[in-house]
């Protein structure tokens, strides 16, 4: 495994020897080789795991709580600010030693007019949770950001891996973003037919260029073996009686199994990237060594409780068993993905969080969506859409209220904030299934239903939880859903507004859906501007030029990048094809439409496609602004000035990244180029390459999206399901 190195830690004021040298991909790579073969059955324990007296079993990973927070005890002087955190689970700590986190912060790399300073210090400790054997450490980093990136090394009890660094931005720059979701793999997925490892790609593009923080958009961790693991739920499971499943309580020992099944697969895969599913497991090694030098911020979405949470009936969801799932998984979602436990003030005290006014009808907690500057240029708005969820609604209209507030307050109170990114777990913009849901609630389906019930025909067809056919609760977990459209058309108009009226690029990331596209809202292009309805030809045709030809004045432009699966295996070609069948212009208002960019024109190995919107292979995604890409920011220029690079959204081949795929092809209303300026926000699928390849390489599909030019108040145009 990885190698371990000493140092006094940085107790004197020389340079490290070996601070600047880059990550150690050959040592990844063998890491990955390595974890592909002999997979044990159950959790790995090595020498890797102990740092002198220290059994470490989770960590160290890091996560993102702040920058440039104006308020709070945790302000500096200059608001430069830099507020993180570690976390090490410990088992059987011995009497007397406790973890000591020592730092060493310098510049990332060489400058010429930077003379190199090199600073100490040490994180303070909290134990924030003691379960069992099990402590867990939480160590508060406040840094302040510099005039240039710098790189920070830490040690564990003077300990020091080639993976315990990270870098934080310049106090003039904003960060080098990853989104991803779904990492994992489904209980009936043969994981064994993956020898790749897309994290083992983050960590490639980590050593060209930095990266300051990873979104982490939901399913994190897959929790559906909890089914496999507690005899009490699965007692529960195999009622047929609907009065006796959703009144059977959740005693002490259903509550301990939980605990008991939530800590140790938590244990499992964030310490070790160890998973056993029905029919296989794996070890993604890479992961936690990932966590370690890039630090998180998420939320979660059903996976990280159990398959379909908080989309099935109300009466099944209340069920004392199932709500108690819900809890449990609440609790553990805290402690490992946010490292902080709810019984501490923090919990609700965290200057990054955006709290709900009230408890959760299930989960019995309050919504916990965050809010965080990332560097200067960028914000970040993480929506929690699963603690307050049920059947017939997402988020309490109140939560709505209380995040556009937060919004509002924070960009009033920073003038720099150019993009806006809102991570919603499911995505948003995303062709509407709404005949499936139609067919699979229809009475004609009702007989099928209860024989699958009584076991006369496959049970597969229907779920564990209610009996409704298997993949309706995926269906209900979309905003297109039935119960969901109007609150997604209001959310999508706010968002809207809300950017338009403020001067701030609107960008939405997703996961969930196991494939690649990019969903986009932007200015109805009119074919009749001489139609009399539609008022004065002459400014319709000159709107018409600018929702083609300048998108950075277009005040309606949204993207959804949607990113999935970064683990998980992807679906069949055939649900690839039938998306792209059901995907064409939607009618959002007589002002906007909605769509899926074409952007997936040729594959992988460079062949043509035929399916342009939707690419179902494991992916992740990286934005960054034009201005701090290492390939763009020698071609980046500002807004004002003349022979800006335009370009369609396209495939970029390593090798060929200033080849121009497309440039033949005309500017409609579908295929739009858009401008590389300084400010442009370069988000990129890299879709891996090839399944059983242990190097792991991928290809990136870029769009440039542009900061928004201009503010503007949005005429008023009524909304279908919320207006009419």
């Amino acid at each position: 495994m990885e190698t371990e190195h000493y140092s006094r830690n940085g107790s004197d004021d020389t340079q490290h020897d070996e601070w600047f040298d880059p990550l150690p991909l050959d040592e990844y790579l063998k890491i990955n080789e390595l974890s592909r073969k002999n997979v044990p059955q159950t959790r790995p324990i090595d020498d890797t795991d102990r740092l002198g007296e220290l059994d470490i079993r989770c960590g160290p990973i890091l996560r993102l709580a702040g920058t440039f927070e104006k308020n709070g005890k945790h302000e500096n002087n200059n608001n430069n600010n830099y507020r993180a955190s570690i976390m090490l689970v410990v088992k059987d700590v011995p009497e007397g030693v406790s973890p000591q986190v020592t730092y060493r912060i310098g510049p990332a790399r060489e400058y010429s007019n930077v003379k190199p300073e090199f600073q100490i210090g040490e994180f303070p400790a909290t134990v924030y949770h003691e379960e069992g054997d099990y402590t867990f450490y939480r160590f508060a980093i406040h840094l302040t950001m510099a005039e240039y990136e710098q790189k920070v090394e830490y040690y564990i009890n003077n300990h020091f891996k080639k993976s315990f660094q990270f870098f934080i931005p310049s106090y003039h720059e904003s960060m080098n973003v990853i989104s991803y979701s779904c990492n994992g793999f489904s209980l009936a997925c043969d994981a064994e037919q993956y020898k790749s490892s897309l994290w083992l790609d983050v960590l490639a593009k980590h050593s060209k260029q930095h990266y300051h923080v990873m979104l982490g958009g939901g399913d994190q961790i897959y929790c559906d073996a909890v089914k496999l693991h507690s005899k009490k739920l699965q007692e529960w499971l195999s009622m047929s009686n609907p009065i006796r499943k959703h009144s059977m309580p959740a005693d002490e020992e259903t509550i301990a199994e939980l605990e008991k099944f939530y800590l140790n697969h938590y244990m499992d895969w964030y310490g070790k990237g160890f998973w056993v599913g029905k029919h296989s497991s794996v070890q993604e090694s890479l992961f936690p060594l990932t966590m370690s030098q890039i630090p998180s911020v998420n939320i979660y979405d059903d996976h990280d409780i159990i398959d379909g949470f908080g989309s099935y009936s109300d009466a099944t969801m209340r069920a004392p068993i199932f709500s108690k799932v819900g809890n449990v998984a609440y609790k553990y979602y805290m402690l490992f993905q946010h490292q902080m436990s709810p019984d501490e003030k923090l919990h609700l005290e965290d200057p990054s969080w955006v709290l709900g006014k009230k408890n959760g009808a299930f989960i019995k907690q309050k919504n916990h969506s965050v809010f965080m500057r990332l560097g200067k240029e960028i914000s970040l708005l993480g929506l929690d859409c699963r603690t307050e969820r049920r059947l017939k609604q997402i988020n309490d209209p109140e939560t709505y209220r209380v995040v556009f507030k937060r919004l509002t307050d924070e960009i009033a109170s920073s003038k720099d904030t150019k993009h806006l990114l809102v991570m919603l777990g499911v995505p948003i913009l995303y062709p509407r299934l709404v005949w499936l849901e139609w067919l699979l609630t229809s009475t004609a389906f009702y007989p099928l239903r209860k024989l699958a019930q009584k076991g006369l025909l496959n049970k597969g067809l229907v779920n564990e939880f209610d009996g409704d056919i298997e993949v309706l609760d995926d269906l209900n977990d979309h905003w297109c859903a039935k119960y969901h459209k109007r609150e997604r058309n209001i959310l999508l108009k706010e968002l809207m507004d809300f950017g338009a009226s403020k001067g701030i690029r609107v960008t939405i990331l997703s996961g969930d859906v196991h494939l690649g596209c990019i969903g986009r809202l932007k200015s109805k292009y009119h074919h009749h501007p001489t139609a009399h309805l539609l008022g004065d030809a002459q400014e319709i045709a000159e709107a018409n030029i600018h929702v083609t030809q300048d998108p950075e004045h277009d005040p309606r432009l949204i993207f959804n990048v949607v990113s999935s699966a970064i683990v998980n295996a992807p679906p069949p070609d055939a649900m690839a094809s039938l998306l792209n069948k059901r995907s064409g212009i939607h009618r959002f208002n007589k002002d906007t439409d909605e769509d899926v960019l074409q952007i997936f024109v040729k594959d992988v190995n460079g062949s043509s496609r035929d399916n342009k919107q939707f690419l179902n292979k494991r992916n992740w995604s990286d934005l960054i602004l034009a201005k701090q890409s290492i390939t763009y920011k020698s071609l980046a220029k500002n807004d004002e000035d003349e022979g800006v690079l335009r370009k369609f959204p396209q495939p970029v081949f390593e090798g060929k990244e200033h080849d121009d795929c497309l440039k033949e092809k005309d500017v409609d209303e579908r295929n739009v180029k858009y401008p590389l300026f300084s400010d442009s926000l370069i988000a990129t699928l890299r879709v891996e390459q090839n399944k059983d390849d242990v190097k792991s390489p991928s290809v990136g599909y870029e769009v440039f999206i542009p900061k928004l030019i201009g503010r503007y108040n949005l005429e008023y145009a009524p909304i279908k399901h919320v207006d009419m």
